[in-house]
């Protein structure tokens, strides 16, 4: 049993640290924005089997049968008609650049051969690099399509039902068409692993020597502001190329990722995406009063880069609020960059618009780092 005397001291104890805890508001703050975050996040944003998915469609037909095949895909809730194509590789280009998510081509002659039971085929490409995000869109169309020859293959032609469906639905899986979970996922962990080190090791670099008291010798030299932030950004992006290295080749030769892009394209997108994240990681650093707190905000930022950025989840799973807050996120576009080149082969025109991202958020992040140096420093 507690002795009255020994309760008085664990009561003054809590007191204490309770006390304690209310004079750092920015960490009291994060604990509680943790679990609102984490419960947005997975309660309304995760989703594993999304709906509204982009897609073209190529219809070389005017018979009213193709008319029927595009209104049961729009009404199935899984697609989302972005694009009518007409020119010949205009769906392909569009599904490598990742603007929609399938291409749906309906063959010429397709409701003249569908009357005298040829079975015409109707081919369905998709973009496979993420195979959880097609698996249940692809089971879909077979039944969209059946649904819509119920209805117009009456009367007469009521006979076309019988036996096997009478429209061929051909799919074709692209730049992953065995669904092989790891040709995703590899290249999206080279932004994962990268952000974890250059964001995390970096946003302890100036709050470590502020409580360490090494601030002021730092001070005390002929170094200027810039060339201290370069002099500590420069070992971490070592570290980074070395991280680099090894993911990219455990890809190659343990994984057998394909690799279909230029690779001084892809170390020139990492590259940009690491000096981003040390950008970023040293804005927080002259943020944070703390090495806790510093850790703390790095843990913040990479628990959304995770889960948002399209490398553990659909990224057109989530709803539109969240796509909005995932493009903020540098993990967002490099993830984009990565499988693009690696997977798809995009080239340096291709990968201009998510590189143009990165560079932005890298001369706004490079200002605010230098900024709240100088300010941390005077």
């Amino acid at each position: 049993m507690i002795q009255p005397r020994s309760l008085q001291r664990i009561l003054a104890m809590i007191f204490k640290e309770i006390r304690q805890m209310t004079r750092d508001p920015g960490t009291v703050g994060m604990m509680l924005a943790m679990p609102l975050v984490q419960l947005m996040i997975f309660g309304f944003a995760i989703n594993n089997d999304p709906k509204g998915l982009p897609l073209a469609v190529e219809i070389n037909d005017v018979s009213p049968f193709a008319r029927s095949v595009d209104a049961a895909l729009r009404n199935t809730g899984y697609f989302k008609v972005t694009r009518v194509v007409s020119a010949p590789g205009e769906g392909e280009r569009l599904l490598a650049r990742g603007e929609v998510q399938f291409v749906v081509t309906v063959p010429v002659d397709f409701g003249r051969d569908l009357v005298r039971g040829r079975r015409p085929q109707l081919l369905l490409t998709a973009d496979a690099t993420d195979p959880a995000a097609t698996g249940n869109a692809l089971a879909a169309v077979e039944q969209a399509v059946a649904g819509a020859m119920v209805h117009d293959l009456i009367g007469p032609l009521a006979i076309r039902q019988q036996g096997p469906s009478p429209v061929e639905v051909v799919v074709h899986r692209s730049y992953n068409p065995e669904g092989i979970t790891s040709h995703n996922t590899v290249p999206g962990l080279l932004a994962v692993v990268l952000s974890m080190t250059m964001v995390m090791l970096t946003a302890l670099s100036v709050t470590r020597e502020v409580e360490q008291g090494t601030m002021e010798n730092l001070l005390a030299t002929p170094l200027r502001p810039v060339e201290v932030m370069v002099g500590k950004i420069v070992p971490y992006l070592i570290i980074g190329v070395v991280q680099m290295a090894v993911i990219l080749m455990a890809a190659h030769f343990v994984f057998r990722v394909p690799f279909m892009g230029s690779i001084a394209l892809t170390l020139f997108a990492t590259l940009l995406f690491m000096v981003t994240s040390l950008a970023l990681g040293f804005t927080l650093s002259t943020v944070a009063k703390s090495q806790l707190q510093a850790m703390q905000m790095s843990f913040f930022y990479m628990l959304p880069s995770i889960l948002l950025s399209g490398f553990a989840f659909p990224y057109r799973g989530m709803p539109q609020w969240a796509q909005i807050g995932a493009e903020v996120l540098p993990t967002t576009h490099f993830v984009r960059l990565v499988r693009g080149i690696m997977l798809k082969g995009w080239t340096l025109a291709d990968a201009a618009g998510e590189m143009g991202v990165l560079a932005l958020m890298l001369a706004v992040l490079g200002t605010v780092a230098v900024r709240r140096y100088q300010d941390t420093v005077a």
